[in-house]
Order: C-alpha cells, then structure tokens, then sequence
C-alpha cells in the first residue's frame, strides 16, 4: 500500500438525528479522505470529483470510518496463544499460582518473541493498533521477557505502537524486584508496576512508596495491579492518591483492575471516583462478569480517565480472552444497559482513547486534518451499530499503513 493515497466513499459519523429532543439515530455522510506521511491531509465531500494521476486511490465502497482501538491492559510476554492449547490448572491462592508461573517461566522464555508477534497479529486483526502491554519481571525471568517484548515489538515496528510497564508479577516486595523494575525503566519499560501491595507485599506504604520513588526518579508513569477488594483494597486506592498528589505525579498514573470501586459503599466509592478525577488517575478494566461489576459509569461521570484491555489472551492465569476491544466495549454497552443511539455511539472512546467521531452535543470532532490516520474500515451504517453487533473489520490502517484486511484500488 501507498505512503500517500486517497480513500474515496468513506462512511463517516456526522451528527444525530433527534426527535422530541432524544437522539433517535446517527446522521452519516459519504467522504473522500486523503492521507500522506501518516496523517490526514484532506477531507472531501463525496461530490468532488478525484483526479490526482500522482496518488493511488482506494474505494472504500462506503464501508464505515472509526478510529483504531487502543489495548490499554495487555499481558504480550506469557501467553500460550500460538502453541498448543491449555487450560488453567487449578491453584487455591494467588502464592500457588505465583509458583505455578515460577516453574512455567524457564519453558515461556524461549517461546515469549515468537508468541508475543502471534499475539500482535490477533489484535491488529481486531483493529488495536495501540498496546500498553505488563512485561513480567521477576527474579526468575530477569530482564529476558522485556527483551523479548521488545524485539517482538521491533518486528512489527510501524504497524503498532506501544507502552510497557515493568510489572513484578511476584509482587515488588515480596520478590524483592525493585532492582529489577528500575532497570526494567531504564532499559524500555515507560511505566512502574506492582501487585496487590496489601497482600502480595503484605505492606501498602512500602510498596506504594517504593512504586513512587523508582516512577519519580527515572520519570516513568505508574500503572498498578490492585484486584484487594474491600476496606483494604479501598485503603491502597486512597493511598495511592495520597502520593500522587504529594509527588505531583497528576495524570501519569493508573490502576488496572481497582476492584475496590465495586466492593465498598457508593459514599466511599464516589469520594474516590472524585479524588480520582481531580489527580487524572485513570482506571483500566476488563469488564469483569459474574463475580463484581465495576461501577464503571460513575466513574466516567466523575472525570475518572476509563479504559479497557484485554488482560491475558490464553495463559496460565485465565483460557479466555479473543484480543477484540470491539468485543469488549460491546460487553460493557450491555452489562450497563447503554442500548440507545447516544450510549452505544459514545461509548466507542473507552477503546480509542477517549475519541468518538461525535462529541456529545453531536459535533462531528473526528476525523480532522492533522489527526494520525489510525483507522478501521467496518460493516456497519454508524459507530452506534458497529459497537452494538461487533461490527466486521474490513481494514486496519496504522500511521496511513494497512496492517490488516484489503482495499480495492482503482
């Protein structure tokens, strides 16, 4: 595929359609798009007519343009995606499971670049162009999953972008890894990890504060494993706050999973919500089922930056996981009740990071000239629908590159 191109007849979003007041449906347009040096460059009206003998131009055939997805939770290094199938073996704590994966580690190794560029085919073919992906370091597996991690990432150099967080599975002070981690920072990870400070590392000021230290001397942000669940759970989260509001580490810092939102009373929990957005610390879930739902709409409505990863895609932690943040933002639609036009349309932004084609007074603000031309190419009339029935990807188009699916070239 062409550097500089023209995709003609491209579907896009260009406002609701209200009735009494309520969005009722979403109005679209016909365009033609020009892309070069991986950005949009030009977008026209369906009535203008192409003739640019110097650009290849592709017909989208009126297929629908939304922005390409962001994978903000993603275990790459210890999958057993692309080797033979396993299941879960049981374990009755995280310790035993913990000690699964230190005798599993020696036998991923080997494997770890290999399966972490099947992996990143999986979700380029789901339209994820983007991956903050938790690199295991611990004293067993050293530095070698991070160095595996980034020379599968290398192979695919401009066709995904990336972020690492150096992540002690084993817990920070428990493995006694914070070496480790700082070195981990030092040689490619962006951002700090940890597990469960209250009962991995079974001492939350240490753990939080050594996180802190090691994200504020090397300037890597944060990005924290904490599945502790009541009072506890809720006693880190608040922690956390604490510390980052005294390091002035606002906006560079997350928490994966945060299963204390969905366990404590809503007074608690809309005070942290609050908190939370007032730090810009952002939450990332998987949209878990069964056991806890996250109240994942407070914490939007309080200005809580929400995002949604996969986690594991088929290891010895979970079998489940299909790497499709379609998929995934189809699950929450559903599991908070988001069935009409506006809900479905809007909630595209959990995937996308924070964009949506239409902002919520129905301003077309996606795509404009100047934005990078990470896009999907899908099935369906609007974004409402394509989130509603995981709509077809047809093409996936990173920095104006295809990187998954065709176009027909004229």
């Amino acid at each position: 595929m062409k550097t500089s191109y023209w995709i003609k007849n491209v579907s896009l979003d260009t406002g609701y359609l209200y009735e009494d007041e309520q969005v009722v449906g979403t109005c679209t347009g016909l365009l033609h798009i020009r892309i070069a040096d991986g950005l949009i460059q030009e977008i026209v009206p369906r009535s203008s007519i192409i003739v640019d003998e110097q650009l290849t131009t592709y017909d989208a055939n009126g297929k629908l343009l939304i922005p390409s997805f962001h994978d903000a939770h993603i275990h790459l290094d210890k999958t057993f995606y692309g080797g033979s199938w396993r299941a879960v073996r049981p374990a009755a704590s995280i310790f035993e499971r913990i000690e699964q994966e230190r005798k599993l580690l020696p036998e991923l190794i080997p494997v770890a670049r290999q399966r972490t560029g099947h992996l990143l085919d999986l979700l380029l073919s789901h339209g994820s162009t983007h991956v903050r992906g938790h690199v295991n370091i611990d004293p067993v597996s050293g530095l070698r999953m991070l160095e595996s991690t980034l020379s599968a990432l290398d192979d695919y150099k401009g066709r995904v972008t990336s972020a690492l967080v150096a992540f002690p599975q084993h817990g920070l002070l428990h493995s006694d890894s914070a070496a480790l981690v700082r070195a981990a920072v030092q040689n490619g990870a962006q951002f700090v990890g940890a597990v469960d400070p209250a009962t991995v590392d079974r001492d939350i000021e240490r753990s939080l504060q050594t996180v802190m230290d090691i994200a504020v001397e090397t300037g890597a942000g944060i990005d924290v494993h904490i599945h502790d669940q009541g009072a506890v759970g809720l006693e880190t989260l608040v922690r956390l706050a604490d510390l980052t509001e005294e390091a002035g580490w606002q906006d560079k810092v997350t928490v994966s999973h945060a299963f204390a939102f969905a366990t404590n009373a809503l007074e608690e929990v809309t005070a942290l919500a609050k908190r939370f957005g007032e730090l810009g610390i952002a939450v990332t879930s998987t949209v878990p089922i069964g056991r806890m739902n996250m109240p994942i709409p407070l914490m939007s409505h309080h200005g809580v930056p929400v995002m949604l990863g996969t986690d594991s895609v088929t290891d010895h932690w979970s079998p489940f996981g299909n790497g499709d943040n379609l998929e995934k933002v189809g699950r929450l639609a559903e599991l908070y009740g988001y069935s009409s036009e506006f809900a479905l349309s809007q909630s595209i932004k959990y995937i996308t990071n924070g964009i949506s084609p239409l902002d919520e007074q129905g301003n077309q603000v996606w795509p404009s000239i100047g934005d990078e031309a990470s896009l999907v190419l899908v099935e369906a009339s609007c974004t409402a629908e394509a989130v509603a029935r995981r709509a077809v990807r047809k093409a996936v188009i990173h920095k104006g590159a295809l990187v998954y699916g065709s176009m027909c070239e004229e």
